[in-house]
């Protein structure tokens, strides 16, 4: 007959022993949401990789049309994270690392496709999402100590909050549609689509704005440099941004 302190550490071990999807159990409603963020920020990365490889600007339509979806559901996490009183850490930590794809690395990757892609514009974009990490970072550092209203709800952001890098987006959707970036008119075409290089489509007039010789064969678009605005908002301290 097994003893009872057997039984006992075989209830414990029990107990321990963690249930198939454990983690996925755990999750609150909220956290789904923010899982959805990140699918956005993922189909819009890939998507914008297909783009480049089709030649065809419906995969990068779509991309853009992912990025406002990721700030949709951004917001309604946290609006049903507070109707339903269930916050965590790890919604934390998920908000943040979907925040970063959709908003920091979805908008870089979409730069680089519609012509960013000089050896200076990639340099500018990588500062850019480095900006969006850093900004991100240091507002899970200091969230608890900043300045909050009778519900809660902190004042405002430091530094511009990195969603704003819809703006970039919508920019670029619009440059796309005008024909200021992914100019094709010129470019030969066979029955099965275009057969010249993209390097015909992303250089000089064919991307907004043109672009510009720095030194010896460096050249940089000046459109990237939007990025470089941006990025640097997202890591100030003086600028801050109420709360809504």
């Amino acid at each position: 007959m097994p003893s009872a302190k057997s039984k006992h550490n075989k209830a414990i071990l029990a107990q321990s022993k963690p249930k198939f999807f454990s983690m996925v159990r755990s999750l609150h409603l909220a956290d789904y949401l923010t899982l959805g963020n990140g699918v956005c920020g993922c189909l819009a990365v890939l998507f914008a990789m297909r783009s480049l490889i089709t030649q065809d600007p419906t995969f990068l339509y779509l991309s853009f049309c992912l990025v406002p979806i990721g700030v949709f559901l951004d917001a309604m996490d946290g609006a049903v994270a507070r109707w339903r009183k269930a916050t965590s850490l790890l919604g934390q930590e998920l908000d943040s690392l979907a925040d970063l794809i959709t908003f920091g690395i979805a908008p870089a990757i979409l730069g680089f496709a519609c012509g960013m892609q000089t050896i200076l514009d990639i340099f500018v974009l990588c500062y850019f999402v480095c900006c969006g990490l850093s900004r991100l970072a240091r507002y899970n550092a200091t969230v608890a100590s900043m300045p909050k209203n009778e519900s809660g709800k902190i004042k405002y952001y430091e530094g511009a909050p990195i969603p704003s890098s819809l703006i970039i987006v919508i920019i670029l959707a619009y440059g796309v549609y005008t024909g200021k970036f992914w100019n094709f008119e010129n470019v030969p075409r066979s029955d099965n689509g275009y057969i010249s290089p993209f390097k015909i489509a992303f250089t000089g007039k064919n991307v907004w704005g043109n672009e510009v010789k720095v030194i010896s064969r460096f050249f940089i678009h000046p459109f990237v440099l939007i990025y470089a605005i941006s990025g640097t908002m997202m890591i100030s301290k003086r600028l801050r941004i109420p709360k809504f």
